[in-house]
Order: structure tokens, then C-alpha cells, then sequence
């Protein structure tokens, strides 16, 4: 049987605990404990995946194709195992499951109510996720914050998996905030007391309390947050705010974190606890570095969390080339209205993520060209690679028809189609390519040097395509299509053989990368980007 460890969130919302929790799980995978994670989110969508950015960040993509909430890839980078479809449970996915069995007849005419029905079957989600890897512990975050109604059913779930798998097996551990009054100069600890009464009144009392704040928190305020929420004084864990993401489970392990769990879940760690590699890792990113000015054109850069794999990918390329990523972060309806043209000029790369939609198209086509014409390295990703082909083919035939059909339907030049699987799909949720396919590489490319391999596997998620019609044409005009489906298909990279570097793919590798281990594509970007600074 795993253990099990729940995290809620109190006082305010993105109080950090994804990272939290996170961290945890690299501090027990140092000690030799097997870790899988889930997220548990409230919301009534079955998945993020119709979401605007705006409202829910970046749509994180498992292998076995799931769209889930943005802290699985906090999950992934943290501890280094691919998660799936059963890592991620929604309100809407709950309801769906009890509905569907209710009008099947499952239930022999009873009432259907949340308890025990709703809360039966997330607590059957939960044993799905550990069932998939079976794990020593699976640590399990609840969305949202103690208090909103949404998030009830999830809470009463988990108080009730106390009495199922036995008190010894469980520990619940609770973030909270604890704000600075300037004018009084003190870190305030009672919002954190009203959060864990209110957690109490619904019957869970917190084994942990991780305090996040941004400024240090001395012992006076932990043993003042013990007494009054009866919890440990040990188990009063200080989380403050650092610039480096990555420290967060090293703070943890100095705080005696690892040393509780393994005691008060009775676990048999089957080593000492050996952060040594990720603390020289955290060492390197705190070091002073030549800076690398980089650009990221996107339609959502107001919520930067619309690309937070993108930019930790980034990040940990940069380490590895010893080289401090500064993004300049770059509205695409900016360069369409003919403005920011002249920060592209500053920067030694330029990367174009994925989106959806005709909005701020025609500037990151803009960006495309830029880097086209003036030999400024670029990767481009999913989107991105269709508006580097979509740029190129517009200079092949000089003209501004070509485009992709999903921006115009009756476009001359539909260099970017429709996948055929995709023409007859009527439902929007979940019915895109997605999840982990096969890619081929044509040796002697950017693409193949990168990666070293003849065979990769990478994770997609998009219904175009580039279109086959125009292989050839573009092929005679120094297109390299470097990567394809095994069966030849499908082109999945693209790149430029007359430029230091300009590839796209028409998957998502920023899901792949990890701190310790950057992702082939975005260390070669990198490494380009640099050699173009020195010039």
C-alpha cells in the first residue's frame, strides 16, 4: 500500500504550492523512495485543454496524451518521471464518470449525492494514480484555496482517506502566506491560523504547515503558528521566496523535511538522503553568467504562465552553455501593427511558441521573417514551425497568399492544412493529436546533430499540419524537412539549410526538458544564440 501525502492551499491562491509540493517529492526520490504526483482541480471543464491561456496558463501535454493543469510540468521537472492521464482529476471528469453510470443504471435506483458518490469516485481517481506506478508515496495537490465551495467535495475525499488507509499512511500538509506589514515591520501569522481553522472545521488537521513568504521567518513566528494550529514546531516549514526556482527542495531538506516524512509515514528509505547533483545544479544557475538575450513572440505574454515550460526550457539550456537567458518577452500583435520590429534587432534568438486562433498571426510571421532575412536564430514550436513555413513559402512565390487554413480557408497557398483524422472531429475537447509519437531524423541536419538519434519521441498537441502538396516546391528552396513520422508522412521538423539555425517542430519539446538535463532542440538553440552574440 503507498503512503500518502495531500497538499492544500491557504489565504491566498498562487501561494506556490505545485513547487511545494514538487520539491517534496525530490526530497524523498534522494533518499531512494519511488514518487508519483497528482492534481486534483476543481473546475467543471473535463480538462484545461479548451481554456484560453488567459484563464488557466499553459496546457501541459503527459505521454500517453492527456491535457492537464500546468503544475504536472512542475511535477515532471521536479522529479523526473513522466506522469499520465490518471496524474491530473477534475470536477468535470468526477461528474461525467457518476453521471454516465447513473443513466447506465450502476447504482440499482439510488440517490445519487456528493457523499458517497462524488467523493467515492475521486477517491477512486486517487487509487488510479498510484495504481499506475505503485509507488511508495503518491503526493496528491488539491487546486484552489480552503474556502471555496468548488473544492469541497475534493477535501472531504481526502478527509476520508485518513479512516480508509489507516492515520499512519497519510499526512496532510498545508501552504499558506503570511504577509509583511511594512508599517509595523512583522511577518502576520493570523491569516495562516484562520486558514487552518477553517481546514480543522472540515475535519482535517495538518501534519505540515509550509509558510511562504518574502521575507525570512524567524523561530518565535513558527512556534507561534504551532501553538495556535497544534501542530509540530519541526513541521512548521519556512518557504521563503527565492530567485532561483530550483532551491526550493534544498531549503526543504535543511528545514528536516525529508527526516519527518520518512518518520511520520514510516518509510524505509533505501539510502541517505544525496541532493548533491541538484545542489551543484542550483549552484550553476545561481552563478554570474554572460547574459543571452532571447526573445519569445507570443499571443499571451501578458500571463507568462501561458509559457512556463518554454521559458524553464530555456532556462535550463542556458545553464548548460553557462549563459544567463534574458527573455525579452514580445507581444506578436505588436510586430503585426509594425511595432517592436527594433527589439528584434537586440536579441540573439527568437523563439515563436505555439496558440490558437488568427490573433497576432501575421506578427509572428513577422518574426519569422525577421529571423529569416537576417540570419537571427529561431525555433520555432508547433505554431511556430507553421509560421516559419507559412513566412518561407511567401517568399518562394512573393506574394502574401500563403497561409494556413485554420487562419484562412480559401487561401491560395494552404501550406498549413487540416491533419485528414482532424476533418471530420466536431468536439473540441480532447480530439487534437496529442500525446507521444515517433519522429525520424534525416542525418546531417540541425535537427539530427541535436538530438544524436535516429529515433526520438516527442509529445504533440495541434489538429495542422504541414501540407504535403507543397514537399517538393518548398524542398528545391532550402527547406530541410528533418524529421518525419516513420512512415514519411508527416513532416515534424522543418528546417532552413542556407541558416545557422532556423528549425521548427511541430511538436511541443519545452514538455521534455528537465533542469538536470535540457532538451536537445533548446540546447542546440542556444548554443546557436551564443555563437551569434559572440559575433
Amino acid at each position: 500500500m503507498p503512503k500518502y501525502i495531500f497538499c492544500t492551499g491557504g489565504v491566498v491562491s498562487s501561494v506556490g504550492k505545485g513547487v511545494a509540493a514538487a520539491s517534496i517529492g525530490r526530497v524523498l526520490k534522494s533518499r531512494g523512495v519511488s514518487v508519483t504526483m497528482q492534481k486534483l482541480d476543481p473546475y467543471i471543464n473535463v480538462d484545461p485543454g479548451t481554456m484560453s491561456p488567459y484563464q488557466h496558463g499553459e496546457v501541459f501535454v503527459t505521454e500517453d496524451g492527456a491535457e492537464t493543469d500546468l503544475d504536472l510540468g512542475h511535477y515532471e521537472r521536479f522529479i523526473d518521471e513522466n506522469l499520465n492521464k490518471a496524474s491530473n482529476t477534475t470536477t468535470g471528469q468526477i461528474y461525467a464518470e457518476v453521471i454516465a453510470k447513473e443513466r447506465r443504471g450502476d447504482y440499482l435506483g439510488g440517490t445519487i449525492q456528493v457523499i458517497p458518490h462524488i467523493t467515492n469516485e475521486i477517491k477512486k481517481r486517487i487509487g488510479l494514480a498510484a495504481k499506475a506506478t505503485s509507488p511508495d508515496v503518491i503526493i496528491v495537490e488539491v487546486g484552489g484555496t480552503i474556502g471555496d465551495i468548488e473544492s469541497l467535495p475534493f477535501l472531504e475525499a481526502i478527509r476520508q482517506m485518513r479512516k480508509d488507509v489507516g492515520r499512519d499512511n497519510v499526512v496532510y500538509m498545508h501552504v499558506t502566506w503570511l504577509p509583511y506589514i511594512g508599517a509595523t515591520n512583522e511577518l502576520k501569522t493570523k491569516p495562516t491560523q484562520h486558514s487552518v481553522h477553517e481546514l480543522r472545521g472540515i475535519g482535517i488537521n495538518p501534519d505540515m504547515i509550509m509558510c511562504r513568504s518574502d521575507s525570512a521567518i524567524n523561530d518565535s513566528i513558527r512556534e507561534k503558528i504551532a501553538l495556535f494550529t497544534d501542530v509540530e514546531t519541526r513541521a512548521v516549514i519556512p518557504l521563503v521566496t527565492t530567485p532561483v526556482l530550483y532551491e526550493v527542495p534544498l531549503t526543504l531538506e535543511e528545514a528536516g523535511v525529508g527526516d519527518f516524512l520518512i518518520d511520520r509515514l514510516h518509510l524505509n528509505a533505501s539510502a541517505a538522503p544525496d541532493l548533491s547533483d541538484w545542489r551543484t545544479m542550483v549552484g550553476e544557475m545561481r552563478k554570474h553568467k554572460e547574459p543571452l538575450p532571447i526573445a519569445i513572440v507570443g499571443k499571451y505574454i501578458e500571463l507568462k504562465d501561458a509559457y512556463i515550460s518554454v521559458r524553464e526550457s530555456l532556462y535550463h539550456a542556458g545553464v548548460a552553455h553557462d549563459v544567463d537567458v534574458q527573455i525579452d518577452w514580445i507581444l506578436s500583435e505588436d510586430l503585426e501593427k509594425g511595432r517592436g520590429l527594433e527589439r528584434l534587432s537586440k536579441v540573439a534568438g527568437i523563439v515563436v511558441p505555439g496558440g490558437f486562433g488568427y490573433r497576432g498571426i501575421e506578427g509572428k510571421i513577422a518574426a519569422a521573417k525577421y529571423a529569416r532575412e537576417n540570419k537571427v536564430p529561431y525555433l520555432g514550436l508547433c505554431l511556430g514551425m507553421q509560421v516559419m513555413c507559412i513566412d518561407k513559402m511567401r517568399s518562394i512565390v512573393g506574394s502574401d497568399e500563403p497561409n494556413s487554413t485554420e487562419f484562412d480557408h480559401t487561401t491560395e497557398y494552404p501550406i498549413i492544412d487540416l491533419l485528414p483524422e482532424q476533418r471530420d472531429v466536431s468536439d473540441m475537447g480532447g480530439t487534437m493529436r496529442l500525446g507521444s509519437y515517433p519522429c525520424a531524423l534525416v542525418p546531417g541536419t540541425h535537427a539530427a546533430k541535436a538530438y544524436n538519434s535516429a529515433i526520438v519521441q516527442e509529445r504533440h498537441r495541434h489538429r495542422f499540419e504541414f501540407n504535403n502538396a507543397y514537399r517538393d516546391l518548398m524542398t528545391r528552396n532550402g527547406v530541410v524537412m528533418s524529421g518525419l513520422s516513420p512512415d514519411g508522412r508527416l513532416v515534424e521538423i522543418a528546417e532552413l539549410a542556407d541558416h545557422p539555425f532556423m528549425v521548427g517542430s511541430q511538436f511541443h519539446p519545452e514538455f521534455k526538458s528537465r533542469p538536470n538535463r535540457p532538451h536537445p532542440l533548446f540546447k542546440a538553440f542556444v548554443e546557436a544564440a551564443a555563437a551569434q552574440l559572440d559575433k
